[in-house]
């Protein structure tokens, strides 16, 4: 059972996915917040292993929801869906920096939004990677860091995997290019995620362009 707390400002926009969510087996919600601040409340209270989190929303916005849940979550983190009407938003650049795992586009369907919520409950690969990764490379550009990503710590196969992985590539997708089996990627990747200090594969994807190892547009 996947616990899920939904969060969006909009009462409309809100009921819709919790009414969604209810009649869809194997999902259960456990809380609906309307701001960014009963969102952090909730979480802390409910303990959900997926939040869908709105982005833009008066008063504590869903980047610094985002940003406290996951600094005050116990292990194992829940895992943030960011629901926005833009497939480029800053916003959603900011929340998958402070380890948000993907985003979702409101206008998606049901299917979709169930596929999503059961990728980033499984902590497999990210929802709409080649989304994600336009988002990335739009915004990469304007983000300028006091001290990049050090990515010393790593292997030759991790730089590989992270490499693919920014690029959109799922698991699977990497194994094949590499000649590997898929629990090596994962491995590779859980790896790396844990000498860059990363609770995400999004938070992956955004140090593999920040750092320079994948340059936009290429």
């Amino acid at each position: 059972m996947i616990t899920v707390l939904v969060v969006d400002d909009q009462f409309l926009i809100r009921a819709g996915l919790v009414g969604l969510l209810r009649a869809a087996p194997g999902m259960e919600v456990v809380g609906e917040a309307s701001d960014g601040a009963e969102a952090v409340a909730l979480a802390a209270e409910t303990n959900p292993r997926v939040i869908l989190m709105d982005v833009r929303m008066p008063g504590l916005n869903g980047i610094d929801a985002t940003e406290r849940i996951l600094a005050r979550a116990a292990d194992p983190a829940p895992r943030v869906l960011m629901l926005t009407t833009f497939d480029l938003d800053e916003y959603v650049y900011g929340a998958l920096r402070v380890g948000a795992s993907g985003f979702l586009l409101k206008d998606a369907g049901p299917e979709r939004l169930f596929a999503a919520i059961n990728a980033v409950a499984s902590g497999d690969a990210l929802f709409a990677p080649t989304v994600t990764r336009r988002l990335v490379e739009a915004y990469a550009r304007q983000i300028a860091r006091e001290r990049p990503p050090d990515l010393d710590a790593l292997t030759t196969r991790e730089l590989e995997v992270l490499k693919l992985t920014a690029r959109g590539l799922s698991n699977a997708e990497i194994a094949e290019r590499l000649y590997i089996s898929e629990a090596t990627v994962k491995t590779h990747l859980n790896r790396t995620m844990a000498k860059l200090d990363l609770g995400s594969r999004a938070q992956a994807v955004v140090v593999a362009y920040e750092s320079g190892l994948v340059v936009p547009g290429r």
